[in-house]
């Protein structure tokens, strides 16, 4: 996901009237579960380092913020951004990689007939987020093809593609791929999709998984999603990303799951849920925002960690604001292997008049309460909204339906009744 602000070009605006007004484009049948994921991927990440929650005593949430420093654990080098807060924060390091290093390398996404695609053994890359999608450069072949071939090296290759017809104008091309090595000690496989119907859904996709000569296996999916609201045709978009990866050497692997939401009123969802392990220690970590498009805010971070000897500690942290009112509360904790637990709660509540109440305890005994003149700061927007989402979604968007014929309308499923409304004007 790009982080960069955007302008909203002529031809997107066009676009988003479209999507907004609904002009052409009906609302969608709720069941959207007719296609399959088949096959797998070309991979061209580069190799990743395997992540050890390591915990830090002396870390801070400044320190966090510097890209060059390896927090991997913190998500803040990625997409979540997180301001400092009133309490220290528990630092995540990572352990230096056991992984072998491999070169990175590029291959041409769409490779000559006949000529096979180039093998791809390496593992997809940890804590990138989503991709956008012309960093995937799907492109289908526009005929049906069944093709496989032997390289000069003994590797075997295979090439597929076609489409697949359902109801209410079903449609779904794909494009399929995979190879092995002349001694079948490493493979991959590939599928890029894009699926519509009369109803304006819209979906791309790809899906890919592998193993190479070292044990290592991988997974990856990619996926992003165009459709409309049944009762009041507002348009969204919807963008996630699924990555595992688990060495073939040791005790180790990692996986992550990603999304992002968004429709054309400025409502924004985002989160992402994550978990690894190398050897004796694991981690877990999930982290969420969600904007009502009417000011409202609400970001949140959990991370914990452990041993097998049983020692655990974590970090957590909530906010919420509205019209520069609002509140921040977190907790740090440690719990030792013989059972002995301490924590570190505190609170922040925002008044909008330049007063903060300023509160926490520990469990050694320290504590304070206090009211404090503070200027109160939060993002009450996305810093990537429906407009660079749109921008990002060229190729989604002008994904092509079957041609309806005269008289037959999209099938559509309102349901028994609409949606709760809030009480936000």
């Amino acid at each position: 996901m790009s982080t960069t602000d955007r302008g909203f070009a002529t031809l997107f605006e066009f676009n988003l009237s479209k999507l907004y007004f609904s002009h052409g484009l009906a609302p969608r049948k709720k069941q959207r579960t007719c296609f399959r994921l088949t096959m797998l991927s070309r991979i061209s990440c580069c190799y990743p380092d395997p992540l050890v929650p390591i915990r830090r005593g002396n870390g801070s949430a400044n320190s966090n913020e510097k890209k060059g420093e390896n927090w991997r654990l913190d998500s803040k080098n990625s997409l979540h951004k997180v301001r400092v807060l009133a309490s220290p924060a528990m630092s995540f390091a990572s352990a230096q990689s056991r992984f072998s290093s491999k070169q990175q390398k590029f291959y041409p996404q769409c490779t000559p007939r006949n000529s096979g695609p180039q093998s791809r053994d390496t593992l997809p890359t940890r804590d990138t987020g989503i991709a956008n999608e012309e960093d995937w450069g799907i492109s289908l072949l526009n005929e049906n093809v069944n093709e496989s071939g032997t390289n000069e090296d003994g590797s075997t290759w295979y090439r597929q593609s076609g489409e697949d017809l359902g109801e209410n104008g079903y449609l779904r091309r794909w494009t399929m791929m995979g190879g092995k090595s002349h001694d079948g000690s490493s493979e991959w496989m590939e599928t890029w999709w894009e699926t519509s119907d009369w109803s304006g859904y819209k979906e791309l996709g790809v899906e890919k998984s592998g193993r190479n000569a070292e044990g290592d296996s991988w997974w990856e999916t990619w996926q992003e999603l165009l459709h409309q609201d049944e009762w009041s045709n507002l348009a969204h978009i919807e963008k996630s990303a699924q990555k595992q990866a688990k060495s073939g050497i040791e005790n180790a692997g990692w996986y992550e799951k990603w999304w992002e939401k968004y429709d054309a009123k400025g409502w924004t969802e985002k989160g992402a849920h994550k978990y690894g392990s190398l050897n004796e220690q694991s981690w877990w970590e999930k982290w969420g925002e969600h904007y009502d498009g009417r000011g409202s805010v609400l970001k949140w971070t959990d991370k914990w960690a452990k041993t097998e000897v049983g020692t655990r500690w974590g970090d957590k942290w909530e906010e919420k604001f509205f019209d520069g009112v609002g509140s921040r509360q977190g907790e740090t904790w440690h719990v030792s292997a013989s059972g002995d637990r301490w924590s570190r709660t505190w609170g922040e509540e925002h008044f909008g008049n330049g007063k903060v109440h300023k509160y926490g305890k520990s469990t050694t005994g320290e504590s304070w309460d206090l009211i404090v003149h503070e200027e109160t700061y939060y993002e009450a927007e996305p810093h990537y909204g429906w407009a660079d989402v749109v921008g990002d979604s060229s190729q989604l968007l002008t994904i092509q339906p079957r041609p309806r014929p005269p008289g037959v309308f999209p099938n559509l499923d309102f349901g028994s009744s609409p949606p709760q409304l809030d009480d936000q004007t």
